[in-house]
């Protein structure tokens, strides 16, 4: 095949950009392949031609602070020198824990907590789901997650099922000790409501099942993967496209990272040897994915680290780079 017949689709990211209807982008991928500061260039474009846009990091190491050189938390926070973009870092896991503190009683605590630790993913999915929740009452016109490394990307998907469990599970416990906690609360002078527990449990899950029917309708949600041209990173790609693809995910657009382009009278060995395996998987990479935007980024001299060096990187991801002839 000649590189004419490779680059079928424009090797940029302007897709994502231009397309209106989107609300939701992922951005994933193994660690260490640049997922953050891709995430970070593109919601700095999407402010550009959006009128709010709010990035999410759900990766427990938390990387957002330090591209834009400024401080997040779990609150969205105004990022310096834009009007309209909002940057927020959330531990999806540790929104259980705070839902047990702020449980009004014990023995609403004590259940929470049994729950929590009796059914595996549970406490991922109700942190999930307090997360949809919030982000759900904001009016943003489109939201970026930059997510954990792949294994723990796609766990949302089974998050309905999972919370089907402890709904069932909180039923049977409700007509098995309901009226005996019910006694037993009422002789404490407490209110232990597990009614309470049941409402919270179905509302994040009608939530999540709410959200998840939105990721899978590809005018609303895409995922961008990211990658490097090696071939550990190139089979965890493979398997995120498929698993995306199983759940119905649409996904068209690659970024192939830290690419070389070492002159051609380069003496440097390592440089050279490096692009040759680069351009064996580069390859394979264009086979794989003919369908897809597969855009290139150059392996840079310096960190991308300020929203300078972000705005001056993310022209990459809309204007093709051109490889030094």
């Amino acid at each position: 095949m000649s590189d004419d017949e490779f680059q079928q689709l424009t090797p940029s990211l302007q897709n994502v950009i231009d397309q209106k209807s989107l609300q939701w982008v992922f951005v994933g991928g193994k660690g260490g392949v640049g997922k953050t500061t891709t995430s970070s260039s593109l919601a700095v474009q999407m402010a550009a031609a959006r009128e709010s846009v709010l990035l999410i990091s759900t990766d427990p190491a938390h990387n957002l602070s330090d591209a834009f050189g400024q401080k997040f938390s779990k609150d969205p926070t105004l990022v310096n020198g834009f009007k309209n973009l909002f940057c927020m870092e959330i531990d999806p896991t540790s929104s259980i824990q705070e839902m047990i503190e702020s449980a009004d009683n014990s023995a609403m605590n004590s259940i929470m907590q049994d729950l929590a630790f009796a059914i595996p993913g549970v406490d991922e999915a109700m942190g999930f789901a307090e997360v949809m929740k919030l982000v759900k009452s904001m009016e943003y016109s489109v939201i970026i997650f930059d997510t954990a490394p792949t294994g723990h990307t796609l766990r949302f998907l089974s998050f309905p099922t999972v919370l089907e469990k402890a709904l069932s599970k909180v039923s049977q416990l409700s007509g098995r000790f309901g009226p005996m906690m019910q006694q037993m609360s009422g002789m404490m002078g407490m209110n232990a409501n597990h009614e309470d527990i049941f409402a919270k449990l179905e509302s994040m899950r009608s939530v999540i099942n709410e959200v998840n029917q939105q990721f899978q309708d590809p005018d609303k949600t895409t995922f961008v993967c990211v990658c490097i041209s090696e071939f550990l990173s190139l089979y965890e790609t493979e398997r995120l496209v498929q698993e995306l693809t199983a759940g119905n995910i649409d996904t068209h657009n690659i970024v192939v990272n830290q690419l070389l382009f070492p002159p051609k009278e380069s003496n440097c060995d390592q440089c050279n040897v490096r692009h040759k395996m680069q351009q064996k998987y580069l390859e394979q990479i264009f086979d794989l994915y003919e369908d897809f935007h597969v855009v290139l980024l150059p392996l840079l001299t310096h960190e991308v680290r300020g929203v300078e060096k972000l705005k001056e990187f993310s022209r990459l991801l809309v204007e093709p780079f051109e490889p030094p002839k």
